[in-house]
């Protein structure tokens, strides 16, 4: 934009914004975050799709234990659990995907233990402030 431009047409800096403003909404350009999301929020969900979630060496010694190997989908849907978890407080959730078990600390982004549903037989499961089912 020409300063000059800018200078001859407004007599305000609130002018300037004005029009610049309403030039973003005409051209569909928003700087408003519609979502409800707080910018924490927001930066923290963009992390967290870009991170890839880690296993603890307790989980892997768990999943090679039992033979428990993960599809594709079912590691989108346990990322898309912890995710969910995170942004509703939980800290320390239990993902249920399928018939496995996991319990994932959502701050680090990391699987503590995963179980089937031969393990769970007693259904119990402590140390969770939270469960998502996916």
């Amino acid at each position: 934009m020409d300063f000059n431009k800018i200078q001859n047409q407004f007599a305000s800096i609130e002018q300037v914004t004005d029009q610049y403003l309403n030039s973003q909404k005409k051209a569909g350009i928003s700087s408003v975050n519609t979502s409800g999301l707080t910018f924490e929020q927001v930066l923290s969900q963009r992390t967290r799709e870009i991170s890839e979630l880690k296993f603890s060496k307790h989980a892997e010694n768990r999943l090679n234990e039992r033979n428990i190997l993960l599809s594709n989908d079912q590691m989108r849907r346990l990322n898309e659990g912890t995710a969910k978890a995170l942004d509703k407080g939980i800290n320390e959730s239990l993902v249920l995907v399928d018939s496995l078990a996991f319990i994932v600390n959502t701050k680090s982004n990391t699987v503590i233990t995963a179980l089937d549903s031969l393990d769970s037989n007693e259904n119990v499961y402590t140390n969770i402030d939270g469960a998502v089912i996916i």
